[in-house]
């Protein structure tokens, strides 16, 4: 019995030029993170979240570009996981952390307290060995504290709301729910891209007009939360025979 073996094509220049480039548009993240932290330090909250809207679209598409040019084959000395988790780290945690302490989002008895408690439990859901899992799901609550800092900042609610969701998120950091990883999702994968990208150009046409942003845009929104949520909560066995 013969087995063949497909190679890869060779690493010609081209190629490695290519993959070496989305390291590079992969790593412009830690600069829109630290624009985002300066626009925060200045109360310049429609700077912060065009930094951040560009943060979010970089990490979007990265994935999808490092798969393309093959970046494991052709750029093989750069991890871009851990490139990956450190700007993650930057963007989804400690500038929304920043904001939070910087913000009247939250009573200022608890603004500290509330920020550190994000640093640290996402330092722990980052270094879980499987944080993001084989069947390519997050493992507990997957630190979007940048889309709940902007939830925050457009709805307005009180403080002590803001505070009391704040810490049921950090809760939910540690229950192992497998929460859907929307871009390399393998169930109902046509029907969940479609809304994710509703849901970000929507959401990014919204945040783009803040302060003065429809209100509206904002309760739509959670018919894609409540998707997510109930794609996430259900037996994945069951998903997968859908």
């Amino acid at each position: 019995m013969t087995t063949t073996v497909i190679s890869k094509p060779l690493p010609t220049p081209l190629r490695v030029a290519a993959a070496y480039s989305v390291h590079l548009f992969t790593a412009t993240g830690a600069v829109w993170g630290m624009l985002a932290l300066f626009a925060v330090f200045e109360g310049d909250y429609k700077a912060m979240i065009l930094w951040m809207i560009a943060a979010m679209l970089v990490d979007g598409l990265d994935g999808g570009l490092a798969r393309w040019a093959d970046v494991k084959t052709y750029a093989n000395n750069v991890d871009g996981a851990l490139l990956d988790n450190i700007l993650d780290y930057l963007n989804y945690v400690l500038v929304p952390a920043a904001f939070l302490i910087k913000a009247d989002l939250l009573p200022d008895s608890v603004k500290w307290f509330t920020a550190c408690l994000i640093l640290l439990t996402s330092a722990y859901q980052f270094t879980q060995s499987d944080a993001k899992t084989d069947d390519h799901h997050f493992k507990g609550f997957p630190s979007y504290w940048n889309v709940a800092a902007l939830y925050m900042l457009l709805m307005n609610l009180p403080p002590w709301v803001n505070f009391g969701f704040l810490m049921l998120f950090n809760v939910m950091v540690f229950i192992p729910v497998k929460y859907i990883y929307p871009s390399r999702n393998t169930y109902l994968r046509t029907v969940t891209l479609a809304l994710t990208w509703l849901y970000g150009i929507i959401g990014i046409w919204a945040l783009l007009q803040y302060p003065n942003h429809p209100g509206w845009v904002v309760w739509a929104s959670f018919v894609y939360v409540a998707y997510y949520l109930v794609l996430s909560l259900i037996p994945k066995h069951t998903a997968h025979a859908n």
